[in-house]
């Protein structure tokens, strides 16, 4: 009964138009303090604050403090899980109108996280922690595995699209079992370029990119465990940014239905499609 009182304070929340604006803002550019929200819609600071108490609560976003700041960001997964986990189960493949708020926008600070995501699992910190370190699981919601110790400064060599990814830079930057998991991502080679049909002036910039990291966070919450996801370390006019930021969703959502049914989402993870990324900026 819980994923269906999840969805119920979803669409209460969305029920607003005031709050459907504020996620419009944040959909348009994510990571925003409260008195920037305020700054861009006709609404008194009190009342922006209720909104946005009410959409944390919905899970519609999250929050990251940075100093004193308290920076806002739309939160894709419950988003995602309602479109990929609800509708396609009544086969409305292709059926994409909510998903279309999933997508946050590379920011144009360096230091602020460029994606963050949040999700409630009805599971354990342990077997969460196993599911994001087991090759077992990695490789059913995901289509990955990794070959590491998962010791903070030990590489990882990744395994995904029937290749094998292996860098000296792939490392694991914290590991904290149970509570918190960092580590860099993945290098950009040719035979990954080529295994997603990515044009080589797309591999070039990619390729010449800062290396990006990945944070999970998770905290237990009764029988609850929520998992925090940032993304972060991307430049302004980052190609790799709105890819990660179109794949984490499904695999959050995939994550999250393995460990409370046993089973995986209907489709696995699909790449971007090339004429996605954009060379004009």
């Amino acid at each position: 009964m819980a994923a269906f009182s999840e969805i119920d304070d979803v669409f209460r929340a969305l029920a607003d138009p005031s709050r459907r604006r504020l996620l419009d803002r944040l959909n348009a550019r994510s990571g925003q303090t409260l008195r920037e929200l305020c700054a861009e819609l006709d609404m008194a600071r009190q009342s922006v604050s209720k909104h946005l108490a009410i959409l944390e609560a919905a899970n519609l976003i999250t929050t990251v403090r940075r100093g004193r700041e308290k920076l806002h960001y739309l939160n894709a997964a419950p988003i995602s899980e309602i479109g990929e986990r609800w509708i396609s189960r009544y086969e409305r493949e292709r059926v994409h109108v909510l998903a279309d708020l999933k997508r946050a926008l590379e920011e144009d600070i360096v230091d602020k996280p460029s994606f963050v995501y949040t999700t409630y699992i009805e599971t354990t910190p342990e077997r969460l922690w196993q599911a994001l370190t087991d090759p077992a699981f990695t490789k059913r919601y995901w289509n990955a595995t990794f070959d590491t110790d998962w010791q903070a400064g030990s590489t990882m060599t990744w395994h995904q699209f029937g290749l094998t990814i292996a860098d000296p830079e792939q490392v694991i930057l914290e590991s904290e079992p149970y509570r918190r998991l960092s580590y860099s991502w993945h290098a950009w080679t040719r035979e990954l370029a080529d295994a997603l049909d990515v044009s080589d002036e797309a591999r070039e910039r990619v390729a010449s990119e800062p290396r990006s990291k990945v944070t999970f966070e998770i905290e237990p919450l009764g029988e609850l465990v929520k998992l925090t996801v940032v993304h972060d370390g991307f430049e302004p006019e980052s190609l790799v940014a709105p890819m990660v930021s179109q794949g984490w969703p499904r695999v959050l959502s995939n994550l999250k239905t393995l460990l409370e049914t046993g089973d995986t989402l209907p489709e696995s993870p699909e790449p971007l499609p090339p004429a996605q990324l954009d060379l004009t900026k």
